[in-house]
């Protein structure tokens, strides 16, 4: 008993230390969070200037697309048309010289066959060109442009191998054999040229340390008006393309964080709907990667400060700690064990029971354990003898149920086991292990000749002798009765004819 006493009270020291560290932890971490909250403000700040800008920079460029741009998208539907009449005329695209086409219109031409891959173009990097390799989402596009039959012209979007700026528009052929795709380049463009969003963005990252780049993708993930990693047919991939869909899916905002060149970058992903562009194009994204070296700064000093600050107070609190735990801990001990035998008592067990029972799936059983003969000890001996016998008693099924099984002291010479998790054949084997481990610790306390001291068991599990504690107390109860009926010195488990009120 002496070495549970001294169990609990390291355990209510180690609380009340741990609850003093919390406490004064808290007290520190508020500070510490108060100028982390306000670094990670700043820059939120920061980016959110970055996007409005990024966003009304494209805003500005559609729109003056839209007001300005209509004559340009009137000349590729007239060359789309008269390639149309073309292929009417001469079907046999293999004779078409593609580059003098593109001299003619000033424009790149290409053929996207009925498997959606370019067959023909003037624009050689792109011959052989898989959409649905490359750019699964606008094969469905791709074929209801071809089932439909009409004129469609896009907004900005970018060349899938060089990243050049270009206008896209698409007509199929009367047969649906091929639909005519045609580029122009924005780079010679007077509106884009007038509007460069690119600089825009130049000038936002040129002189901040904090800000690694800033990109605007596609609706494929690819780098719009530049190369690189998201360029041509090396799209995003892994954690920052799932950050990208969803991005582009739901309209919220993603950020995803890596490890580059011994620092962290963060990649945040937001989605641009254009207010002026209505064709499959009105759909960007916005990349901004930035790291958070002032936001390290800001915390590296603030976490010397609050260690210092905690480590003084946890002294403090260690001392206070000790100093409480020595005034309260027999106490709380007591209020849930046996004084006598060190064992819990029945406000535990009546708490613990509760709790196993509300666990699911679970099927606990109680060994329910009453001492034959017990008062011949305290008649004959002594309390004092009835005492130790209790006391190896409880040692003994301590010692019987093992380290995954409870042991109570109800009070006088009952006891009961709680076994969290057992079917009927380990509840009989756990019992006749407490019925020899009890016999053999009486034997070591007491001599008597005329009667032995044993102890009956009754046995009951949950759920089918009760789904409460109380209707399993009541049942473990009926069990035991039984034992003793038949002779004590054994175990029986529980069945509904042995209940007392039939």
């Amino acid at each position: 008993m002496s070495n549970m006493k001294s169990r609990f009270q390291l355990k209510l020291v180690c609380a009340l230390i741990l609850f003093a560290m919390l406490v004064s932890a808290l007290l520190a971490i508020s500070d510490h969070l108060r100028m982390r909250d306000q670094a990670i403000a700043n820059t939120e700040k920061q980016i959110e200037f970055y996007e409005t800008s990024i966003h009304r920079a494209l805003n500005t460029l559609d729109k003056a697309y839209s007001l300005f741009g209509q004559n340009k998208m009137l000349d590729m539907k007239k060359i789309s048309y008269e390639l149309v009449d073309k292929y009417e005329a001469n079907p046999d695209v293999d004779k078409w010289d593609f580059q003098k086409l593109k001299e003619t219109y000033q424009v790149d031409i290409y053929l996207i066959n009925e498997e959606n891959k370019i067959v023909y173009s003037s624009y050689l990097p792109d011959l052989g060109m898989d959409f649905d390799e490359c750019c699964a989402s606008l094969t469905e596009v791709l074929d209801m442009r071809r089932s439909d039959g009409g004129f469609f012209a896009e907004g900005i979007d970018m060349e899938q191998h060089s990243g050049e700026l270009k206008k896209y528009s698409y007509i199929a052929t009367k047969d649906k054999k091929y639909i005519i795709e045609l580029g122009y380049s924005q780079y010679e463009n007077e509106i884009y040229q007038k509007f460069n969003f690119i600089q825009t963005i130049e000038e936002l990252v040129l002189g901040n340390s904090s800000i690694n780049g800033i990109r605007i993708l596609n609706n494929v993930s690819r780098s719009i008006g530049g190369t690189g990693e998201s360029s041509g047919y090396g799209a995003l991939k892994g954690t920052k393309r799932q950050a990208f869909d969803t991005a582009l899916a739901t309209g919220k905002t993603t950020e995803y964080r890596e490890e580059h060149q011994g620092e962290t970058v963060v990649y945040r992903y937001v989605r641009h709907e254009s207010l002026y562009d209505m064709s499959l194009t009105r759909l960007k994204v916005l990349e901004i990667a930035y790291n958070e070296k002032e936001l390290d700064r800001v915390l590296s000093v603030n976490t010397r400060t609050f260690i210092y600050q905690l480590f003084g107070v946890l002294v403090i609190a260690a001392g206070l700690s000790l100093l409480i735990a020595g005034w309260v801990a027999r106490p709380m001990y007591l209020a849930f064990h046996d004084s006598l035998t060190g064992l819990m008592n029945r406000a535990a067990f009546e708490e613990d029971i509760r709790k196993t029972l509300a666990k699911p799936n679970g099927k606990p059983g109680l060994l329910l354990i009453d001492l034959d003969n017990f008062k011949i000890v305290n008649d004959r001996m002594g309390h004092d003898a009835g005492d130790r016998v209790l006391c190896g008693v409880a040692r003994g099924i301590r010692a019987a149920i093992g380290v995954k099984a409870y042991a109570y002291r109800l009070g006088g010479d009952e006891f009961v086991a709680l076994l969290p998790s057992v079917t009927p054949q380990e509840a009989e084997e756990t019992a006749s292990r407490v019925l020899s481990s009890v016999r053999r610790a009486i034997s070591s306390e007491v001599k008597l000749l005329e009667q032995h001291i044993t102890a009956s068991i009754g046995i009951a599990l949950a759920p089918e002798h009760g789904a409460d504690s109380s209707t399993l107390c009541e049942n473990a109860d009926n069990a035991l009765y039984r034992s003793k009926e038949l002779g004590k010195n054994r175990f029986q488990l529980y069945s509904p004819s042995y209940d007392v009120s039939e």
